[in-house]
């Protein structure tokens, strides 16, 4: 079998692509800025550009991609992102996610907790914007679809290797 009868296999097989974009359950014809500009005080940025960053993600680009086009920091985006219900914006594994809930919870300096996490400040704060912060649900159900099913697998998978990943406890004799 050669590379033209691949290709040509290849061919048939994807001949038509799901278009990606946000979808919206709202009926009663709000559109999704009045939507964010209702939560205005809740997001971390104007509603307009968390509307460009909600957008541009769910047309399958990344987080960093999304900020640059609404003209926003990726940290910025990242929570808007959250704030809307996407799962997969969280930089921490599971385990890391753990010691930035001990800090939280005063069982751990913020020092120790940036070493065990082994994050970036920037990392580690918007762990702990998402581990503070729950999703706004009007903004969940007004993205519904158009986030989460692209990113639950990949989060899925994440949280499956988490522990083939090392840890600095696990270097503790």
């Amino acid at each position: 079998m050669g590379l033209s009868d691949i290709a040509a296999e290849l061919e048939t097989t994807t001949t038509e692509q799901r278009p990606r974009r946000v979808s919206t359950v709202d009926d009663t014809g709000v559109s999704l800025r009045e939507r964010f500009e209702t939560h205005a005080d809740a997001l971390p940025c104007a509603p307009a550009d968390a509307e460009r960053v909600v957008e541009t993600h769910g047309s399958g680009t990344s987080v960093g991609t999304s900020a640059r086009e609404a003209g926003v920091a990726p940290v910025t985006a990242a929570k808007v992102l959250h704030c809307c219900g996407e799962a997969g914006v969280n930089p921490l594994t599971p385990e890391a996610r753990r010691i930035v809930r001990d800090w939280l919870d005063g069982q751990l300096s913020r020092t120790d907790a940036l070493t065990l996490t082994q994050a970036t400040a920037s990392e580690f704060a918007l762990a702990t914007y998402i581990e503070t912060h729950d999703p706004i649900e009007p903004l969940v159900e007004a993205v519904e679809g158009a986030l989460t099913d692209r990113t639950d697998a990949a989060v899925a998978k994440r949280d499956s290797l988490a522990e083939t990943m090392s840890s600095v406890t696990d270097l503790q004799f």
